[in-house]
């Protein structure tokens, strides 16, 4: 990066500061193939250049802490950053599941939206449970008492 010190460590991975982990990791593979010393027709010199160069970036970019500190480095603020996700423009995938009750695309966005797993089902309706328990226990108690009339 000598000859490039204005160029950030999002510009050597061709992303957006606002860019996913998932874009970044994208990013970061396609170029380390092209760039890695064995597989490139560069030679060994600019090659193993451009290859830390990534790494570098890499591996500070994709750690959440090393990311922050080196955003305030930089300058640039997620306060005001909405990201959209990545599959936003993409068109839906057709399901081809052959259950007729089903809909027909998938209406997930992202891996952190899911339906719940039935050891999550079962610990919700324990805390329901256990919350209108309470709730009649203490009406009870009211009324034992006489507080409640």
């Amino acid at each position: 990066m000598n000859s490039q010190q204005h160029q950030t460590y999002y510009d050597l991975l061709g992303v957006f500061p606002s860019a996913s982990e998932i874009d970044i990791r994208r990013a970061y593979r396609e170029l380390s193939k092209k760039y890695h010393p064995d597989t490139t027709t560069l030679n060994t010199t600019t090659a193993t250049a451009k290859f830390q160069a990534l790494n570098e970036a890499y591996a500070t970019i994709s750690h959440p802490d090393r990311r922050s500190a080196y955003d305030l480095k930089i300058g640039y603020s997620r306060l005001f950053v909405v990201q959209t996700p990545s599959s936003f423009n993409r068109p839906p995938v057709a399901d081809t599941s052959p259950l007729p009750n089903r809909p027909r695309y998938r209406s997930y966005i992202g891996p952190t939206e899911r339906p719940l797993s039935g050891g999550e089902i079962f610990a919700l309706f324990m805390l329901i449970s256990t919350f209108l328990g309470c709730l009649l226990l203490a009406v009870l108690l009211g009324i034992a008492r006489g507080e409640i009339s």
